[in-house]
């Protein structure tokens, strides 16, 4: 656990935090810091820490109300152990109903301290592992297919699995480009290695070749400690690089180096190391155009196309949607202990007859939220209907008035969900930017920018793609939050 536990430590005071660092990084972990809050979530929204130890007495945000935006922003995805040298046992119990791992006076023994990080990366640990079994159930459960296409695909991932070929898997945003992926690990002599998702679109170019490559202690600014790259980190196992196509050319250049001789440097170090990984990329953008255009290089493309493997649009293969629908609506049954008795009629016409722009990924949200809001056993679109006599049925609206009440409540959820942020939102329902910002348009959906206090201000006259874009959310490639609920 330690070899990949990173820790986050927060706190304002500077030798508190350095001597908390050295503390750690002599138990072997890796850790980064904050002096204040503000610095800590920004942190986090550059990189995934599964575990973040804060002081609680600081300025401006204190550890109590920064624990609640890491729970309101992060949920069960980062566990969080409070520091302080006023330890009170009503502040104990605070912290803990707001979420916190656990608690540690300043002052005390360090085990005590170690102790409760030891049971903190356990419980990171038994999550992933079951992040890792759901992930590949999922998988299966995707493998059987009534579409022509769809049956060519796996047939295909079969004859690559046992390779050790590099594989660019293409298509629309949300078709399940990763669960292809993972199968083909899964399937190959690689299995016991790691399966390592990394999402290009993620990481801006400064940050991506640290991310893959990682970097010694003091290769540039911030940089305190020795990381070890993903690239590194799949060793024996799958790299699988998402959205590709946002890779900067700097980076292609990098990996170009690496896939030829499977070799890296870390940066701020001229040692060589021998990396042994396979690559399997995807992306939703048509590269070709894009090596045309001078913005992916063109031997790198041929380079990670040894095989290329096109995933369908759900469009084109719903009769696939007898088993998706029934397979998401019994996993939110088990995850909501409810219990759907049947789909009414308008609900079950839409489901079957909707475009689904955002393919798997959308119909996923759909009936998940579908799921959480029902209230008397029966799956209506948007959940309506709660308060209805037993026994009375709504009459049935015209299918085109449904779809576009349902579209705008949809999208209105969604955008509430990611602060109105229309790039988060548009990548978490499987929309590009352009659409969302069409649908707005075309809905009058009006969009609250929220100030860093967390209050809302309406910005009428703003453009609402402009007003909407604003920092403090981020949707970390390997985060377990449920987008859209």
């Amino acid at each position: 656990m330690k070899e990949r536990c990173k820790i986050l430590v927060v706190d304002d005071e500077a030798s508190a935090r350095e001597s908390l660092a050295l503390l750690l990084e002599s138990q072997g972990y890796l850790v980064k810091t904050a002096d204040s809050a503000g610095q800590a979530l920004e942190e986090l929204e550059k990189e995934y820490f599964p575990l973040v130890v804060t002081d609680i007495m600081m300025p401006k945000t204190d550890g109590i109300a920064f624990l609640r935006q890491i729970k309101e922003t992060y949920r069960q995805t980062v566990e969080v152990i409070m520091v302080t040298g006023y330890g009170t046992v009503e502040t104990a119990v605070q912290t803990m109903k707001l979420g916190a791992f656990g608690y540690y006076i300043k002052g005390n023994h360090p085990e005590e301290l170690l102790l409760e990080i030891k049971k903190a990366g356990q419980l990171v640990e038994l999550k992933a592992g079951k992040a890792q079994h759901d992930g590949e159930k999922e998988t299966n459960s995707f493998v059987f297919s009534r579409n022509a296409r769809m049956k060519e695909v796996w047939e295909w991932v079969k004859d690559v699995a046992d390779t050790n070929a590099n594989v660019l898997i293409t298509g629309e945003t949300g078709v399940g480009k990763e669960i292809v992926a993972n199968k083909i690990h899964s399937l190959s002599r690689r299995r016991d290695g790691l399966f390592l998702p990394v999402n290009c679109q993620n990481y801006p170019d400064n940050l991506i070749e640290s991310e893959l490559f990682g970097y010694e202690k003091g290769a540039f600014t911030g940089a305190s400690a020795r990381r070890i790259g993903k690239i590194e980190e799949a060793g024996g196992g799958t790299l699988f690089l998402d959205e590709i196509g946002e890779m900067g050319l700097p980076t292609q250049i990098m990996l170009l180096r690496a896939l030829e001789s499977r070799q890296i440097t870390r940066l701020g170090s001229n040692q060589a190391i021998s990396v042994d990984f396979r690559l399997v990329s995807a992306t939703n953008r048509d590269l070709q155009k894009e090596v045309a255009a001078g913005r992916f290089r063109e031997d790198f493309f041929y380079r990670i196309n040894t095989i290329e493997i096109r995933v369908p649009p759900l469009r084109e293969r719903r009769e696939d949607l007898e088993d998706l629908i029934p397979f998401f609506l019994s996993r939110y049954e088990k995850e909501t202990g409810k219990t759907i008795r049947e789909i009414d009629r308008e609900t079950q016409e839409y489901l079957y007859h909707y475009e689904y722009p955002g393919n798997i990924r959308e119909l996923k949200n759909m009936i998940e939220r579908m799921v959480i809001l029902s209230k008397d056993g029966i799956l209506r679109l948007g959940g309506r209907g709660a308060g209805q006599e037993p026994g009375k049925r709504q009459s049935v609206k015209p299918y085109r008035q449904a779809r576009q009440e349902f579209e705008k409540e949809y999208l209105q959820y969604a955008l509430s969900e990611h602060r109105n942020h229309i790039s988060d939102t548009a990548k978490a329902i499987g929309l590009s930017r352009r659409q969302l910002f069409n649908k707005i348009t075309e809905y009058g959906i009006v969009t609250e920018k929220q100030d860093t206090r967390g209050k809302k201000k309406n910005n009428p006259k703003k453009d609402p793609a402009e007003a909407s874009e604003q920092p403090g959310t981020q949707k970390p490639e390997q985060s377990c939050k449920h987008r859209w609920k």
